[in-house]
């Protein structure tokens, strides 16, 4: 090697900002629970659809959530040239399930039916500045209906949300699905001469603040302004009182149940034609949810609900998990919002040209995850295989026979495949995957026609509470015959 040439450093190895790597028991939780979901979408009906990671950045349009900016947040290149001259397109990586069902919706639309229900689950990317709990891949799990108007669509994408919390491990009574309408605050809006466009989105991103800065708070920012915790003044968006009022009449309509709070909603819309049918909507929601025996223990209507409102163009809602947990420093805290989704008309009319209703929902499956894993419904230890040790190097086949018999008999099983010369290595290895057993067949073990069966869950609760002459007596390790191999692991195993 030339003097001159420099050694090539070494990469590093660490995970890229903003990401993760999930190992076998986070994966296999995962899996569990997704299965779960997926067992209630298929019982109402819906197909599996799994789209390309990579769409083309005019496909994916410029409806990443929180971003006024066409196309930012996305994790995006352009391909080499095209031959013959021209660029070639700009790629994405997919940041939601519902941009590319559009595509695949208008791509699609003269052989799949209408309605078309499908369900999608998979990872998704933002190119977005990560923190505490932020990453910029993660999971989503989309549940969607297209080419229906209905607002019965609405109400069975709600109670089958409902069915799915409840399959997947949440108990009736800590989870309360939440209802609104866009239309009804368009029509608010409409009646109080506040204008479609920057005044109106003005507004949504004010009301959002609701759970934050309370009634007098959101009745400050949408007039004259007002200071927050720190003292600076925050501007206000410019409506007059009486504007403002209707907006928290609207915010604050929420009754003792359904009736009130759709009576307070109408008389909160006054003559708008446009609030009056968001309310009409809300009705029918109400109405179908009951029919299906989703009670308002479970989905409630709720005027409150505002996230989201800008995006949709209908009925929204949102699903919000209400058992308290205990933070790090013995705080109770609620987990708050898992899904949210709602009725979006205008997304597939981008590449059709014709207006083609949509609903749908989607769940946040790492959060969905995390509530479960602190109810204590995951999160523990996940058994391991059965672990057949390496006594004789020369005898693996012998071995491979063994776990080929457990596995055959639905057993989780593996041979021990690193240096066999320590044994002790063999059972420390055996104790990190967790396994339950462990097999041990010598040369002597083997010319008698026995094996040695190791009850490792056994062993470790005898040598944390057992006598010494309790543990000498060894009764977490038995000798049965070769045949009787897979009988003695079932006993153990339960």
């Amino acid at each position: 090697m030339a003097k001159d040439q420099k050694k090539q450093p070494r990469p590093k190895a660490e995970t890229p900002k903003g990401f993760r790597d999930y190992f076998g028991a986070d994966v296999t939780e995962r899996k569990q629970m997704l299965d779960r979901i997926a067992e209630i979408y298929h019982r109402h009906g819906f197909e599996p659809l799994e789209t390309s990671a990579v769409e083309t950045v005019e496909a994916l349009g410029k409806f990443l959530p929180d971003v006024d900016r066409p196309n930012a947040g996305v994790f995006a290149w352009q391909e080499s040239d095209v031959p013959g001259g021209g660029s070639g397109d700009w790629l994405a990586l997919r940041y939601d399930l519902t941009a590319p069902l559009a595509r695949v919706a208008a791509q699609f639309r003269n052989d799949l039916p209408s309605p078309y229900r499908r369900y999608a689950m998979g990872p998704v990317w933002r190119n977005e500045k990560p923190g505490p709990g932020r990453f910029r891949q993660f999971y989503q799990c989309d549940a969607d209906t297209v080419g229906s108007a209905s607002v019965a669509a609405d109400a069975e994408i709600c109670a089958m949300l409902a069915a799915a919390l409840e399959h997947a491990g949440i108990a009736r009574g800590d989870y309360l699905i939440r209802i609104n309408n866009r239309k009804v605050l368009n029509g608010i809006l409409e009646s109080t001469g506040v204008a479609e466009g920057k005044p109106a989105d003005d507004v949504l991103r004010t009301i959002d603040k609701f759970d934050k800065v309370g009634e007098e708070g959101v009745r400050q920012l949408l007039t004259t302004g007002r200071k927050d915790d720190s003292g600076a003044f925050i501007e206000g968006v410019g409506l007059a009182p009486e504007q403002a009022g209707p907006v928290l009449a609207f915010l604050t309509s929420k009754g003792a149940d359904n009736a009130a709070t759709l009576q307070n909603l109408r008389a909160a819309v006054g003559a708008s034609a446009a609030g009056a049918e968001g309310v009409a909507e809300l009705a029918q929601i109400a109405q179908m949810l009951a029919a299906m025996g989703v009670g308002e223990d479970r989905a409630v209507i709720d005027p409150s609900i505002v996230r989201g409102l800008g995006y949709y163009t209908g009925p929204v809602f949102e699903a919000e998990l209400t058992f308290e947990i205990l933070d790090d420093k013995g705080r109770k805290r609620q987990f708050g919002s898992v899904a949210g989704g709602g009725r979006y008309d205008g997304l597939v009319e981008r590449f059709t040209g014709q207006k083609v209703p949509a609903t749908g929902v989607s769940i946040g499956v790492d959060r969905l995850l995390a509530a479960l894993r602190a109810k204590g419904l995951m999160g523990g230890a996940e058994p391991g295989p059965v672990v057949v040790t390496v006594m004789d190097r020369e005898r693996m086949a012998d071995y491979q026979a063994m776990a080929a018999e457990l596995r055959a008999a639905g057993i989780r099983a593996e041979v021990y495949l690193g240096n066999p010369k320590n044994f002790g290595n063999q059972l420390k290895y055996a104790d990190k995957r967790n396994a339950p057993v462990a097999i041990i067949q010598g040369g002597d073990e083997a010319a008698r026609g026995v094996v040695q069966v190791k009850d490792l869950v056994l062993g470790a609760k005898i040598a944390a509470e057992a006598s010494h002459e309790e543990w000498k007596a060894q009764p977490a390790q038995t000798e049965v015959a070769r045949a009787d191999l897979v009988a003695e692991v079932r006993r153990i195993l339960g």
